[in-house]
C-alpha cells in the first residue's frame, strides 16, 4: 500500500520535472506494488502518458486550472470540512502535528490538509492504520471523483481509485452543480450535523517500510511540495 499512496500523490501534486521523468516508470512500480487491480492501473494510464508527453508548463497551466481556482475541485481537503472557519486553523495544527510525529517535515508555506502531502503520511504508516485514516474523509474524495469525471480530465482515475480504497466508491452524495465549480452548499450543507474527523491518534510505527527502486523512491518524495497552493 505505501508505494501505491505515494504513486498517487505523485500523480495529484502540481506537475514538476521529477514527475515527468518518473512517469513513464509509475505504471511498473503500481504493478510490483499490488495493491491495484489491472483494470485500475490501466485507467491510469491516460494520466502517465500525458505527464511523461505533454510540455510542462501546459501541465502546470492545466493543474492550476483545475484545481487551484475555485473551491469545488480543491485539494486542501479541510477547505471542504471547515470553510475558512477557526476549526480549520485547529484542525491544520492537530493535523501537522501528526506528521511531524511520523518524521515528515513540512514547510512554512505548506499546508497539511493539501492531499497529495496527506498521502505521503499515510504511506509511512502501517497499512491497517493507513487504511482507516483514508476512509475518514473518503466521501469528499467520492464527491472529488465525480467533480473531475464530469469534466472529463484524467485527473479523476486517480482520485477515483482513492475513494475505492477508501470505501467510499459507490456511495451516493449530492455535489456542487457542473456549471457551477464554485458553489460547495450541497457538499458544506451534508457535513453541517457531523464533520469528517481526521483526528485518530497516530499509532507507532511498526517499521515495515517495502524497499522500492531507488530512482522511483526518489521521483516520489520531491521537496518542498509546492509553496504556492492557495489556503
Amino acid at each position: 500500500m505505501r508505494l501505491t499512496l505515494r504513486v498517487l500523490s505523485a500523480l495529484l501534486r502540481y506537475p514538476d520535472v521529477a514527475v515527468q521523468q518518473a512517469a513513464p516508470e509509475l505504471a511498473g512500480a503500481l504493478a510490483s506494488d499490488g495493491l491495484l487491480s489491472a483494470e485500475q492501473r490501466a485507467r491510469l494510464q491516460p494520466l502517465l502518458d500525458d505527464l511523461a508527453s505533454t510540455d510542462l508548463l501546459d501541465l502546470q497551466e492545466r493543474y492550476v486550472g483545475l484545481f487551484d481556482r475555485g473551491r469545488a475541485l480543491s485539494l486542501h481537503l479541510f477547505e471542504h470540512v471547515h470553510g475558512e472557519s477557526r476549526d480549520r486553523g485547529q484542525a491544520m495544527v492537530d493535523l501537522r502535528d501528526r506528521y511531524e510525529a511520523q518524521g515528515l517535515e513540512i514547510a512554512a508555506k505548506e499546508l497539511p490538509d493539501y492531499l497529495p502531502l496527506m498521502l505521503e503520511y499515510l504511506s509511512v504508516l502501517p497499512a491497517a492504520q493507513a487504511a482507516d485514516e483514508l476512509a475518514q474523509p473518503g466521501v469528499i474524495l467520492s464527491a472529488l471523483a465525480e467533480r473531475l469525471e464530469e469534466k472529463g480530465t484524467p485527473y479523476a482515475a486517480p482520485m477515483r481509485i482513492l475513494a475505492d480504497l477508501a470505501g467510499a466508491g459507490g456511495e451516493a452524495f449530492e455535489i456542487a452543480p457542473a456549471d457551477d465549480p464554485d458553489d460547495l452548499a450541497a457538499l458544506d450543507a451534508a457535513w453541517a450535523e457531523e464533520q469528517i474527523r481526521f483526528d485518530a491518534p497516530a499509532a507507532p510505527s511498526t517499521g515495515e517500510c517495502p524497499q522500492v527502486a531507488a530512482m522511483v523512491d526518489r521521483m516520489l518524495i520531491p521537496e518542498p511540495v509546492r509553496s504556492s497552493i492557495h489556503g
